[in-house]
Parts: structure tokens; sequence; C-alpha cells
């Protein structure tokens, strides 16, 4: 009897997801348009992201990683699990979680999944990325997540029309960046800047008042080539917080 997997094995999702580098790209756009959402707030209700917004990358990462490389009832459960905390939260703040929140966090995994494989890998077709799209949408509906497109060319206009409706600068911007820096250090709060300029829409550069063009961008190709060579290693020690290294190695598959 064949194993059905939430994410087909062949799916170029689990190319994405399955690098750390990726990933962690990924997260590095996320964490700046996490900052400018409108619904930011919702982040603070537990306290546990300004405190600790590393390890509370790797416990969303965690998850993900999960989902995508699960078999298709353990994914749905980590998915429902999912939902269930979510649900605690809006308990103990007596309120809901806007359902567009919940799209725009959907629309940023899609969009970031697909900006930071092509920054570090090639370019991807129009199927690949309407799989990519097609998974997390299926994340969405299993979430009894409401409004979502019905097709990636949907995606595409809904998630301009989300970037331009429920995103601003905020002092919760303001406090979320100084807690980036708090934690990573100067060093590498400055990488996590410039790599966030890799991935991110204008939009999104411009409400952060950022220069567009990315000090990393001619470090890419070089970065390239230490992956290749299996020196990647040397990078990330040098520019990642060194009591994260062991969940960093954990997240390549």
């Amino acid at each position: 009897m064949n194993t059905e997997y939430f994410v087909a094995k062949e799916s170029v999702v689990r190319k994405i997801w399955g690098k750390s580098d990726t990933i962690l790209l990924i997260f590095a756009g996320a964490s700046a348009e996490f900052a400018l959402n409108k619904a930011v707030d919702w982040l603070y209700v537990t306290g546990r992201l300004p405190v600790d917004p590393i390890g509370r990358l790797f416990s969303t990462v965690s998850y993900a990683q999960s989902i995508v490389f699960s078999e298709k009832q353990a994914a749905f459960r980590t998915i429902d699990s999912m939902t269930t905390i979510h649900s605690s939260v809006e308990t103990k703040r007596g309120a809901t979680i806007p359902a567009w929140a919940y799209r725009d966090v959907l629309f940023l995994l899609i969009d970031y999944s697909i900006r930071s494989f092509e920054v570090l890998e090639r370019k991807l077709s129009s199927a690949e990325k309407n799989d990519v799209f097609q998974v997390f949408n299926n994340l969405g509906s299993r979430m009894k997540l409401t409004g979502l497109p019905e097709t990636f060319a949907a995606w595409e206009v809904m998630r301009q029309e989300h970037l331009k409706e429920n995103l601003r600068h905020s002092d919760y911007t303001d406090d979320l960046y100084n807690q980036y820096k708090k934690h990573l250090g100067t060093f590498r709060y400055g990488i996590l800047r410039e790599a966030q300029k890799l991935v991110m829409p204008h939009h999104v550069i411009e409400l952060l008042q950022l220069r567009k063009i990315s000090l990393l961008s001619p470090f890419v190709r070089f970065y390239k080539i230490c992956r290749w060579l299996k020196l990647d290693w040397l990078l990330k020690a040098l520019i990642l917080p060194p009591s994260y290294e062991k969940q960093i190695m954990a997240l390549d598959r």
C-alpha cells in the first residue's frame, strides 16, 4: 500500500523547504513583513515573539517542515493543532483573528518560498509556482480559511491587494526590529536587513524606508560556489548565532 503524503515526493516544495539556507531566507523576508502587518498586535498577545524572536522562528519552521514532509493524515493533525493554538490565543484575547490576517501569512509563505528559491537556486517554471501555490492553498483549506484564491493568477492579484491594504509602519514595526537587533547583535542584524532586501517586494522595502539594492547581491554567486564546495557552513557559522547551530543543521533534509 502506497503512503499518501501531504506534499508529493516529487514536489518542488520539498526542495524549497528541505534546505536550511532557503528556509532562513524565507523567514528573513517574513520577519520584515510580519513587522508591518496591521494585525501584528496579535503576535504580542502571548508575549513570546518579542521575548524570543529567533526561538519562535525555529518553532514555526518545525511546524512547516512537519507538514511538508509528513504523510497526509499526520500533516492534517499538525495543521489542526495549529488551528487549536490560534483558537486558544483568540480565547485569551477575547477577539477573533481577522480572516485577512490568516490569508496574509499564507500568501507571504507562497511568495517568499518562490522568491527565496529563485535567489539561491534557479527560476521556477509556471507549473512549479503553481505547485507551491497549491500546497499552501491546501493548507489554508484544511484550516478552513475563507476567501482563498482558486488559481495562482488569482493569488498574484490578491497578493498585491493585500500588500497595499494590510501593511503599515507602526510602533510594533520599530519594536520588533529593535528585538531582532537585540537578539542578533549589530553585525548579524545588519546581515538580516540586507538578506531581507534580496526577497522583499518593493512595497515592503518602501514602507521600511530601505535602500532597494541589497549589499549581499554580489555575494550570492560566491555563496552558491561555497555551497557546492561544502563550505557554506563556514559562512553560516559566521553570520548565525552559534547557540542555534543544531537547530539550523536539523533544517536540512
